[in-house]
Parts: structure tokens; C-alpha cells; sequence
């Protein structure tokens, strides 16, 4: 067992590897155990939904190797190693190494894919890129070399979801020679944060790269064509507006849900997120959580994935982990849409506010509530440019 003053991270994603980057800023001698199920790297995952147009493999996509990130922040990696059980009152953990105890204990688990059930004997070679590893995954599949005396084709990806992981990935595939097809049950790309105008914008901006869209409808069925047939190693796609499509790979891109379930099996307070407090604790003590799984008190019970919420919570839940409490602030932090066919700049409103979109010209948004102040702002093209003179205009 580790010894009883040691901080154990569980997570080595940007949240956990920044946590224990800020933590050593402040302290240098707690021994820091961080535990992970990959193999620890430490790699923007932001740059999984870029990496084909950059023609960036995805050993290039690491940008410090785990053997330098223990040397430099002094910590020691359990990579490849599951985290089965948590135990608030002994203070303690169990892996698939052993169990170890903590006196204080961070959980970096990041969010899953979310997935539907699509029928057909391939439903089960439907991708998600959530993580490197899904990234190796899904580059291998599509970068495989044709068999001997196979035509050169242009191979076909089949995106389920046109939210802003699912049109990142299509402007990158598409910009990269891959015929791309979106499916969302929506009415348009990325709906749910932008205005409708700013959203037709995106959707011309990818159908000019080529990109198929097919809103109002889901995938129903996705199958494996016959040995024997000219389409053979092709996957059939049967879509619920009576479409079909011949393709290469499936990406799922439906959106993440927050992982809390070791922190539910814990019994730690759980709702769309691991609910902390400002703070960052749990609803138990020692206890704290960031990154994609919180649901966080400071940002009135949302969950936030994006990276700028974590190098906040990072450096304020270091700072208290090191002994003095500090509540996590976050400003106005407006998310960067990774669509060069359309670059886009996103700061939404508080879910639920009251109000609506207005076009002040082109390419500008704003977003006003019911007493006429700004809550938020969408920016395309070259008006992105602008974000720090919107960012002033949005009220506190």
C-alpha cells in the first residue's frame, strides 16, 4: 500500500496530468500517485479531430511521452491499470494492482460516448474516438492498404451526430479526401449551440468540402455486405428517412456522458456529473473531482468540456489540495470550433436563460436576455477575430 499522505489521481487525461502539474508547483515533496487505464501520455485531445488534414499520426499526437511526464513532474504512473473500487471510510482504493491509500484523492475520469442502439450484425463496428487509443483505432481502419491489385478508391465515413465533435471530424476528413456523410435527428449542424443562421453557415461551408447531410434522421441498421459481392468489405447503412449508404467506417459522434460510475458505486453524490462543491469536493471528504465527469457548483450545476474549464479548476484544486481552500472561478471562456471551412467562435449562454439570438451583422451574434444584457456571442469567418471585443460586452 502506498503510504497515507500520498494523493492519488486517478485519470493521466489533460485534467489529471494539469492537476498534478499545478500541484507540484506548490508542493514538491507529497508523493503523487497517478493511476490510468491507458498508457499515460500526455496529448491534446482536442487534436484527435484535426489529425487527418495535418497528415499527424497518432503516435505524432503525443506531445510528452508518460516516462517523461513522471520524470518531470515526480510522480509514479500506474499505467494500465483499472481502479475497481473506492473506499471513503478507510480512505483507500482497489485496482486490478492492488489497493493503495490516499489522503487525498482526485478523480480525472473524463466522460464516455454516448451510444445508441443501432441494429445489425456490424452494429458493433461502430467507432467512437474518445481517447489516443480510439484514435489509433480509427486511423488504422482508414488508412489500411488496399489488397493487391484493388483500384484506388476514395474511402466513405458515415458520421452519426453533427454536433461539434461529429462537423470537427468532417471537415477534417473531408478536407483530407474522404467522402463524408452526417446523420443528425436536428435540423442542422451544431443546433444546440449556435443560431440558426450560424448554423446554415456550417452547413454550407462543409457541403462545399463535399459533406452529405441527412438531418431528421437516425441510423437504423448498419451491416457487413456479403463475401462474394463487388461491395464486399463495404458496411451497409440503412438510415430511418428510407436512405442507405455504402461505407467504410461508422463514427458514432452522438456527444459524451460524464463517467461517475465508480464515484456512484462509492456512493458519492452523482446527477448529470459528480456533483462538487465550489471547491471542488465531493460529497465526500478528501474527495474531489474535474474535468469532463464534474458537475460543477461554481458554473451553477453544468458540466463543462471543454479545456479552458479544466486548466481553471486545475489550478484552483491544486492550490487547495496543497492546504489553502480555494473556490474554482470561471470567467467567460469561449470554445474555438475546429472548422476551417467555416472557423467559428462559441461563448452560449447559461442553459435556460431567457431570451434569444440576434444578427447584429455579419457573421456577429448576439445573445440578449430579457433585460436586453448580453449573455454569450457566436463569431464565424473572419469575425472571430473578434472575441475579446465581444467577451467585454457579455455581462457579468
Amino acid at each position: 500500500m502506498t503510504s497515507t499522505d500520498s494523493l492519488i489521481i486517478i485519470g493521466a487525461g489533460l485534467a489529471g496530468w494539469t492537476t498534478a502539474r499545478e500541484f507540484r508547483k506548490l508542493d514538491s515533496t507529497t508523493p503523487v500517485l497517478l493511476i490510468t487505464a491507458d498508457g499515460g501520455h500526455f496529448y491534446a485531445k482536442p487534436s484527435l479531430s484535426n489529425a487527418f488534414a495535418q497528415k499527424r499520426a497518432p503516435d505524432q499526437l503525443v506531445s510528452t511521452p508518460a516516462a517523461k511526464m513522471v520524470e518531470t513532474q515526480n510522480v509514479t504512473l500506474l499505467a494500465h491499470t483499472r481502479v475497481e473500487a473506492i473506499h471513503s471510510t478507510t480512505r483507500s482504493i482497489t485496482t486490478t494492482r492492488g489497493e493503495f491509500r490516499y489522503s487525498q484523492l482526485v478523480l480525472a475520469t473524463g466522460a464516455q460516448p454516448i451510444r445508441v442502439p443501432v441494429a445489425g450484425d456490424a452494429a458493433d463496428q461502430v467507432q467512437s474516438v474518445n481517447s489516443l487509443d480510439d484514435f489509433t483505432r480509427f486511423h488504422a481502419h482508414l488508412t489500411s492498404t488496399h489488397l493487391a491489385g484493388e483500384p484506388q478508391r476514395q474511402k466513405h465515413v458515415l458520421i452519426m451526430g453533427a454536433g461539434l465533435i461529429g462537423c470537427e471530424f468532417a471537415n477534417d476528413l473531408a478536407a483530407s479526401g474522404y467522402a463524408v456523410t452526417v446523420v443528425d435527428p436536428s435540423g442542422g449542424p451544431i443546433a444546440a449551440l449556435l443560431p440558426v443562421e450560424a448554423s446554415t453557415q456550417l452547413r454550407e461551408a462543409l457541403a462545399g468540402l463535399g459533406v452529405a447531410w441527412h438531418f431528421g434522421a437516425t441510423v437504423k441498421s448498419v451491416d457487413t455486405v456479403a463475401t462474394g459481392s463487388p461491395a464486399a468489405g463495404h458496411l451497409q447503412v440503412a438510415l430511418s428517412n428510407g436512405q442507405a449508404a455504402l461505407v467504410d467506417a461508422v463514427l458514432s459522434a452522438i456527444g459524451l456522458r460524464a463517467d461517475t460510475a465508480l464515484a456512484q458505486a462509492a456512493g458519492l453524490t452523482c446527477e448529470r456529473g459528480v456533483v462538487v462543491d465550489t471547491t471542488l469536493q465531493t460529497s465526500a471528504p478528501h474527495i474531489y473531482v474535474l474535468g469532463d465527469s464534474a458537475q460543477y457548483a461554481s458554473a451553477g450545476g453544468r458540466t463543462l468540456p471543454y479545456v479552458m474549464p479544466i486548466m481553471n479548476a486545475a489550478k484552483a484544486l491544486a492550490a487547495t489540495l496543497a492546504g489553502t481552500r480555494t473556490e474554482v472561478v470561471f470567467p467567460l471562456m469561449p470554445v474555438a470550433i475546429k472548422t476551417p471551412a467555416l472557423p467559428i467562435v462559441v461563448a452560449a449562454p447559461a442553459p435556460g436563460t431567457p431570451g434569444g439570438w440576434h444578427g447584429v451583422e455579419p457573421g456577429i451574434w448576439q445573445f440578449m436576455d430579457a433585460q436586453g444584457q448580453q449573455r454569450g456571442f457566436v463569431l464565424t469567418g473572419p469575425q472571430t477575430s473578434r472575441r475579446a471585443e465581444q467577451a467585454k460586452r457579455v455581462a457579468a
